[in-house]
């Protein structure tokens, strides 16, 4: 007998590295999505049970993927009718054909450009006949994992309104028989802006994680950078995939800095910059200016720009801000989300003074899309501060503590609400 402990903690790891995997070898076997994710499901439980008892294998992964696979053949068998069902891959006429007792066999891959099992999956669940916000909501929960709640949160959204998007798709999938598979170099630009979109939510999910008692989930972080370093190497012309892999690498970067050795949250103003990758700084740089000279640069690239330029400064306080509002001017063109307007509310009030950026911020409270959005109050709250509101910065870090839910930054936001209810 294996101890229950020991068991569920390995479980939840195998969990938490190798869902995608496991699911997208699944997904060769049953042809079907949701079935796919049933078996995946059952396979995780069965581990519970069997692992107790016969001890916890020497590869989980490769166990969970062999019953989950296991259970999709058995299950193909026992209901004839899943055949008709939408097949995710490309199936041909014989290769149905399992009376020799075997599993079906896989279908050729016409995405063999496509290097890892995850990205492929992720490329073939990005599929142009679905809403993009419902591409990303499928992609991010069946694929990385990531729980429903926390999408709502990166979509600005309900948790019902992401839980009914992902449940339209898996139905439009069903009913309208897209003919779903691995997708081939020619058709992969198509779905690539659905792509950068899911990996820059899954590194900003695990960046600052939306809940729970870390500041960073480093498992969806890595995972982030290697499916993004991979995309890199597959499209190395696309200026939008290089932005991408540089705006990770290059705010990664700041991974150790950004809590102290209490886990506690420390804001860039008071990082110890020494502490930052220098390396993958260098290198971000470089990506950067080679996307700024090959033309009119896109969403990623100047998030990159910007990012970097706060990289570069020897300190918070010489980080060159004009620059970096003309940076976010352009992009609010490119991408006119509330988000990036709120985000240039913090260089505007180094450059204009924080009256001027209180006044932006006023103006963003209007919008119902922040109205759940944590960080808007907390800014509120810091240009209060700089403008001697001690009282009102108070109420404004207790409505950003009452909408935040990840401990670390709920912790230094008490903090704050301490230091302006009873200032010295």
């Amino acid at each position: 007998m294996t101890d229950a402990a020991a068991v569920r903690a390995a479980v939840a790891e195998t969990h938490r590295q190798e869902w995608a995997r496991v699911l997208a070898a699944t997904v060769r076997v049953a042809r079907d999505l949701d079935l796919a994710e049933e078996c995946v499901q059952e396979a995780y439980a069965a581990a519970m049970r069997s692992w107790a008892a016969t001890g916890i294998p020497a590869s989980p992964a490769a166990w969970l993927t062999a019953t989950a696979k296991r259970r999709a053949v058995d299950a193909i068998r026992r209901e004839a009718t899943a055949r008709s069902r939408l097949p995710l891959l490309v199936v041909t006429a014989d290769a149905s054909d399992d009376s020799a007792g075997g599993e079906p066999p896989e279908p050729d891959d016409p995405g063999e450009a496509i290097p890892d099992e995850r990205l492929r999956l992720i490329f073939t669940c990005c599929h142009p006949a679905l809403a993009q916000e419902a591409q990303m909501a499928l992609t991010l929960r069946l694929v990385c994992g990531i729980p429903v709640p926390d999408i709502a949160r990166a979509f600005l959204v309900s948790d019902a309104t992401t839980a009914a998007r992902i449940t339209r798709a898996k139905k439009k999938i069903a009913t309208a028989r897209i003919p779903y598979r691995v997708p081939g170099p020619a058709e992969l630009p198509e779905r690539l802006r659905a792509v950068l979109a899911v990996i820059y939510l899954l590194f900003t999910t695990g960046h600052t994680a939306s809940s729970g008692a870390a500041l960073v989930r480093a498992e969806l972080v890595d995972r982030a950078m290697h499916l993004a370093r991979m995309l890199r190497g597959l499209m190395p012309d696309d200026t939008e995939v290089a932005g991408l892999y540089a705006l990770l690498l290059v705010t990664d970067a700041r991974r150790p800095a950004r809590t102290d050795s209490d886990g506690q949250l420390v804001r860039l103003a008071d990082q110890d910059r020494s502490r930052w990758d220098l390396a993958a700084l260098a290198e971000a740089h470089d990506i950067v200016v080679g996307c700024l000279r090959a033309g009119p640069p896109g969403r990623y690239a100047l998030q990159a720009a910007i990012a970097s330029l706060y990289a570069e400064a020897p300190s918070y306080e010489q980080t060159d801000w004009p620059q970096i509002v003309a940076l976010y001017d352009r992009l609010l063109q490119v991408w006119p989300s509330p988000v990036v307007a709120l985000n240039r509310v913090v260089p505007l009030a180094m450059v204009c003074g924080p009256a001027a950026a209180l006044a932006d911020v006023e103006r963003l409270e209007r919008d119902a899309r922040l109205s759940r959005y944590h960080y808007l109050p907390a800014i509120k709250a810091d240009l209060l501060s700089r403008l001697g509101r001690d009282a009102d910065a108070a109420a404004a870090y207790r409505q950003a503590f009452d909408l935040a839910a990840n401990e670390a930054e709920r912790a230094f936001l008490a903090g704050q609400i301490h230091a302006h209810t009873f200032p010295r």
